[in-house]
C-alpha cells in the first residue's frame, strides 16, 4: 500500500513539473515571438511607405470612435470618486480635499488607466479580429505577391494611429471625468462651485497631466500591437481567430496594468 502511494504520489509530482516546465516554455517561445515581430516592425521602418488613408481611417476607429465608451467610463468614474471620497474623508473633516483627490486620481492614474482599458477590449480585439482573418482566409499573402509589405499596410498605421488617439482620448478623459466629480459635488454634496473649481486649479499641476499622457502613449503603443501581434499570428479558421481576439484582449490588458506600474515608478522616483 506504502509502495503504491509513493508512486501515485511520484506520478503527480512529475505531470506538475511537467506541466509547469511547458507553460514556462509556452512563455519564453511568446515572448521570443513579440520580440522577432517588434524587430519586424522596426526594420520595415526604412524604408517606409505610410498609407496615409488607412492611418485616417485608423484614427477615426480607434480615437472618434471610442469617444462615447471613454466618456461614459471618465465622467462616471469622477462622480463615483467623488462620493467615495466624501464618505471617507467626511470622518476626518477634510471635505475640502476631495476636488484635488479627485483631480489628482484622474489625471495620473484613472484617466489613462481606464482608457487604456477600455481600448484593449474594444480596440484591441477590433484589430486582432480584422488581421487574424485577412490572415486565415490568406489574405496576407496576397499581399506578398502584390509587392506589398503587410507590415507597412496593416500594422504601422494602426500603431500609429495608437501613439496619437489615446493621448487625446486621455486629455478628453481626465476633463470629463474632473466633470463628473464636478457634478456631483455640487448638486448631491452642495458645496460651492467656486471654492470646488479653485481648488481643483489650484492644486493640479502640469506635471499630473503629461505623465498620465505619457502613460497614454506607452497604452496605445500596447493596445495596437498586441492587437496586430495576435491577429499575425491567428490560425485554424474561426475558432482560432476568436481565440487570438480573447488572447489579445487579456495580454494588453495585463501588459498595460504591469506597465502602468513601471512607468509611474519612472515618472515618480524622484
Amino acid at each position: 500500500m506504502n509502495l503504491l502511494i509513493k508512486r501515485f504520489t511520484g506520478v503527480i509530482g512529475i505531470s506538475v513539473i511537467a506541466a509547469i516546465g511547458s507553460t514556462t516554455i509556452e512563455f519564453i517561445r511568446g515572448l521570443g515571438k513579440l520580440g522577432i515581430f517588434f524587430a519586424e516592425i522596426i526594420k520595415s521602418l526604412l524604408p517606409l511607405r505610410f498609407y496615409w488613408r488607412i492611418f485616417l481611417k485608423q484614427l477615426m476607429e480607434i480615437g472618434y470612435y471610442s469617444l462615447p465608451v471613454i466618456g461614459l467610463t471618465a465622467i462616471f468614474t469622477g462622480a463615483a470618486l467623488a462620493l467615495q471620497s466624501y464618505t471617507g474623508f467626511v470622518r476626518m473633516n477634510a471635505e475640502s480635499a476631495i476636488a484635488s483627490v479627485v483631480a489628482l486620481s484622474i489625471t495620473r492614474e484613472l484617466g489613462p488607466v481606464l482608457a487604456g482599458l477600455m481600448l484593449s477590449g474594444r480596440v484591441s480585439a477590433s484589430i486582432t479580429a480584422e488581421i487574424g482573418s485577412m490572415k486565415v482566409t490568406e489574405q496576407i499573402d496576397a499581399l506578398y505577391t502584390l509587392g506589398a509589405n503587410p507590415i507597412h499596410y496593416l500594422v504601422i498605421p494602426r500603431v500609429i494611429a495608437g501613439l496619437i488617439a489615446l493621448p487625446c482620448l486621455v486629455l478628453v478623459a481626465d476633463i470629463i471625468g474632473i466633470l463628473g466629480g464636478y457634478l456631483v459635488a455640487i448638486y448631491k454634496l452642495d458645496f460651492s462651485a467656486h471654492v470646488y473649481l479653485t481648488n481643483t486649479i489650484s492644486f493640479i499641476k502640469l506635471t499630473d497631466i503629461t505623465s498620465g499622457l505619457i502613460k497614454a502613449v506607452v497604452f496605445g503603443f500596447i493596445v495596437t500591437f498586441i492587437g496586430c501581434y495576435f491577429g499575425f499570428h491567428s490560425k485554424g479558421g474561426a475558432q482560432g481567430v476568436g481565440h487570438s481576439t480573447t488572447s489579445a484582449v487579456a495580454v494588453s490588458s495585463i501588459l498595460i496594468l504591469v506597465m502602468n506600474y513601471i512607468t509611474t515608478g519612472l515618472l515618480f522616483s524622484y
